[in-house]
C-alpha cells in the first residue's frame, strides 16, 4: 500500500511538472533574451581606443572607422589579399572593385598592412566599430584630443611625408603629396607624451609599430592605381566640424548588421524582425537601429575560417559581446592573432614604392 501511494504521488508530480513547464521555460527564455543596456565608453577609454590610428591622415582615419563597422568584411578582405598576392596595380584595383565589400573595406586594400593590423587585432577593431556606431562624435573628439597631446609632446609636426595644420582647435593631417600616402609608424602608448595604458589584447603589427617615442615613416602608398574607382582615396575625408566621416562629399552611413545603434535600438523597443544568425549574421536588418542593412552576412563555414569560440562579452570578444559590441556575441581573439596573417611591413602594394621618410 505504501509503495502504491508513493508511485501515485510520483505520477501526480510528473503530470504537474509537464503542465507547468512550458510556461516556466517561456518566461525563462524571455528573461534571458531581454537585451542588456551597454554602458557608454568614457572619454579616457575612447582615447585609448583611437590611439593606434589618431595620427594617421584624415582620409585614412575615415576609412578605418568606417571599415571597423564591418569586421567580418575586414577578415574576408585580408584573407583575400593574402590569397591574391600576384595581383598588382590596375589589375588589383579591378578585382577589388568586383568584391561585395563596403567601399571603406575596398579602400583599405590600398593599405594592406593597415587592413592586416585590423584583422590581427580584431577585438580592438570591433570595439572601434561599435564605438563609432554608438558614440560617433565622442570618437572624433578623442582623435583630436590625442593629436593635441602628440603635438604638445613634440611628436606631431609637418614633414616631407605629411602636412600637419591647425585650423582653430582642429588638427588636420594630410599627405604632403596628394598621390602618395605614408602611414606613420609609432608606439601608440608612448607617442602622446605621458604613457597611456595598452588597449587589452592589442598587439603591434610589423611595419606600423615603432619601438620607443616619436614617429617614423616607411614606404609610401601610391593611390593613383585606384583613383578611378568610386571607393578610392580621394573619396574619403573627416568632417571635424560635424564630427563625422565624409564619403563622396556626403556623410558616411554604415549599413553593417554587426553593431546596433543602442540609443535608437532601445528607444524602438528592441529588434523589429529577425535577430541575426548567431554564427553567420544572416538575419534580417536591425530596423530599430536607425539604418537598414544592405551588406552581406558572414559565415565562417562559407569562407573556410576556423569555427570561433563564443564568449559572452568583455573586451576580449572580437565582436564585442553585450559589454562592448552591441547585442551580438562574437569571436574571441585568442593568442597574438585573431585571424590575421603577415603581409610584411607598410610597403607599397600597388606596384612600386616611394622612399621612406626616416624618424622624427
Amino acid at each position: 500500500m505504501n509503495l502504491l501511494k508513493k508511485s501515485f504521488s510520483l505520477l501526480l508530480s510528473c503530470l504537474l511538472f509537464v503542465s507547468t513547464a512550458p510556461g516556466g521555460f517561456a518566461a525563462q527564455a524571455e528573461q534571458s533574451a531581454a537585451p542588456v543596456q551597454a554602458a557608454q565608453q568614457t572619454p579616457e577609454q575612447l582615447q585609448q581606443l583611437v590611439a593606434p590610428i589618431a595620427l594617421y591622415p584624415d582620409a585614412l582615419v575615415a576609412q578605418i572607422l568606417a571599415a571597423a563597422t564591418y569586421p567580418d568584411q575586414v577578415v574576408e578582405a585580408d584573407r583575400w589579399l593574402q590569397q591574391n598576392t600576384n595581383l598588382k596595380g590596375e589589375q588589383l584595383g579591378q578585382e577589388v572593385d568586383k568584391q561585395p565589400w563596403d567601399p571603406s573595406v575596398k579602400a583599405l586594400t590600398e593599405f594592406p598592412s593597415v587592413l592586416a593590423n585590423m584583422d590581427k587585432n580584431l577585438s580592438w577593431t570591433s570595439s572601434l566599430g561599435d564605438a563609432y556606431v554608438n558614440q560617433q562624435q565622442d570618437v572624433m573628439n578623442a582623435v583630436q584630443v590625442m593629436r593635441d597631446r602628440a603635438q604638445k609632446a613634440g611628436n606631431l609636426t609637418s614633414t616631407s611625408q605629411e602636412k600637419v595644420s591647425n585650423k582653430g582647435k582642429t588638427i588636420v593631417i594630410e599627405p604632403a603629396d596628394p598621390e602618395v600616402v605614408y602611414v606613420p609608424e609609432y608606439d601608440p602608448w608612448l607617442v602622446y607624451g605621458a604613457p597611456i595604458g595598452v588597449w587589452p589584447g592589442w598587439y603591434p603589427y610589423p611595419g606600423l609599430f615603432l619601438t620607443g617615442p616619436g614617429i617614423a615613416f616607411g614606404f609610401g602608398f601610391g593611390v593613383g592605381f585606384f583613383g578611378g574607382y568610386g571607393w578610392g582615396w580621394h573619396h574619403w575625408g573627416s568632417d571635424w566640424h560635424h564630427h563625422d566621416i565624409v564619403f563622396n562629399h556626403n556623410t558616411y552611413v554604415s549599413h553593417s548588421r554587426i553593431f546596433v545603434n543602442r540609443k535608437n535600438f532601445y528607444r524602438a523597443g528592441g529588434f523589429q524582425g529577425s535577430a541575426p544568425h548567431e554564427n553567420g549574421f544572416h538575419g534580417s536588418a536591425y530596423r530599430g537601429s536607425g539604418f537598414r542593412a544592405s551588406g552581406r552576412g558572414f559565415s565562417t563555414a562559407q569562407h573556410g575560417f576556423a569555427q570561433p569560440r563564443f564568449q559572452q562579452g568583455g573586451r576580449s570578444a572580437a565582436f564585442g559581446g553585450f559589454n562592448r559590441g552591441g547585442v551580438t556575441r562574437g569571436f574571441s581573439a585568442r593568442g597574438r592573432s585573431s585571424f590575421g596573417g603577415f603581409h610584411g611591413g607598410g610597403g607599397f602594394h600597388g606596384g612600386g614604392g616611394h622612399g621612406g621618410g626616416g624618424h622624427r
